[in-house]
């Protein structure tokens, strides 16, 4: 490795610490909303066991999300943007009658 690599990947490392430890900030972050689950479920008007079965997440953790006790992680987070902007794309694509 160049001297010249490995010094810049040294001062990033040193930098990464120092936000770590909040000596720093960093030069940009990124955050994402938390999806309402309720009002997404309630918009297209389905019942907690209904979306919960389109969603393929247990209704208790269903419950616990609207209830703010958990919150959707990783592709349950991702599916909820789905529903939310595309209903009938996510129905179709999933193969669910939702009349």
């Amino acid at each position: 490795m160049k001297d010249e690599y490995f010094n810049e990947l040294v001062a990033s490392i040193e930098e990464a610490g120092k936000i770590r430890r909040g000596e720093a900030t960093p030069s940009r972050s990124f955050e994402f909303p938390e999806p309402d689950v309720k009002a997404i479920r309630e918009g297209i008007g389905f019942s907690q066991s209904k979306f919960a079965a389109l969603i393929g997440v247990n209704v208790r953790t269903l419950q616990n999300w609207e209830q703010g006790h958990r919150h959707p992680t990783g592709p349950a987070k991702v599916l909820l943007r789905l529903v939310q902007s595309d209903p009938a794309s996510v129905f179709k694509n999933l193969h669910i009658n939702h009349a």
